[in-house]
């Protein structure tokens, strides 16, 4: 996700965001009413979000939320193809690849870290 789209979906400023993660504010100074929408976004506690920034294990849950519908369609379906050992894998890899593609070049949506964490995670020998 996006700093931008960080922001919008927790409805809070993008300069604060900015802020934030450039270090220019800390977290911990900030309002409560801040930490609370960002964690809420991100799908973590506020405790975990104030506590150092979000772990590792953390960060790759939260790369994992908010994902357009088709990556997530795509995404899910290839988790069903892996668990059913289906197949069309081959077929249902190409979809997820183009997805993610699609999602971080053409649309904009993820960031490139973004895209390697599921390109790697999913497609390039990763199990689930």
């Amino acid at each position: 996700m996006t700093k931008y789209r960080l922001a919008i979906e927790a409805g809070i400023p993008h300069a604060t965001l900015n802020d934030i993660c450039s270090g220019k504010t800390k977290l911990e100074k900030s309002s409560a009413e801040t930490v609370y929408k960002l964690a809420k976004t991100l799908g973590v506690s506020m405790e975990l979000l104030t506590e150092g920034g979000i772990h590792q294990a953390e960060r790759e849950r939260a790369y994992e939320f908010g994902l357009p519908d088709y990556l997530q369609h795509d995404l899910d379906a290839y988790k069903d193809g892996l668990k059913s050992h289906s197949s069309l894998m081959d077929c249902l890899w190409g979809e997820l690849y183009g997805s993610i593609n699609m999602a971080e070049i053409s649309d904009g949506i993820i960031t490139h870290e973004h895209a390697e964490y599921l390109r790697k995670k999913y497609l390039y020998g990763a199990k689930i």
